[in-house]
């Protein structure tokens, strides 16, 4: 098997009066409930390219961590008959502003939403435990 590829994800979050709420995304091709994600590039810092994905993806902006809070590892489609193993490293990303338009608007829904019910809507339960890890909430 070959060595899994990289990628870089924003975890958009926002601090409340009530508590902290987390930005989801859906997918492009099945609609599935995840955060914004990428490739890296060369000669951008991958938490800058995190915060570009974010941008490009949910138009959200604002302050991203120098290091990732976690990892978790998927399965991408690549095409019809090609897939991949992939290692995401998350970086926090402290939103500031949410856009009204945006790059890829038209192609995704977003949805505010707390980390616990996050956790519960995201189908890959690596991701779902990094939040739960992170926001220190109990396993489903």
């Amino acid at each position: 098997m070959s060595e899994p590829l990289k990628q870089i994800a924003a975890l958009p979050i926002v601090e409340t009066p009530d508590g902290p709420l987390v930005l989801l995304i859906t997918t492009r091709g099945r609609g599935r409930w995840t955060i914004p994600r990428g490739w890296p590039k060369p000669g951008t810092a991958d938490n800058e390219m995190a915060a570009k994905e974010a941008a490009d993806e949910a138009g959200v902006d604002g302050k991203i961590g120098k290091r990732p809070i976690g990892t978790f590892t998927y399965t991408k489609r690549l095409h019809f008959y090609s897939w991949a193993k992939c290692v995401v490293d998350v970086y926090p990303l402290y939103v500031k502003t949410h856009q009204l338009e945006w790059r890829e608007r038209g192609a995704r829904k977003v949805r505010w939403t707390t980390p616990e019910d996050a956790a519960g809507l995201i189908a890959d339960a690596e991701l779902a435990e990094l939040l739960r890890s992170h926001f220190h909430l109990q396993a489903a």
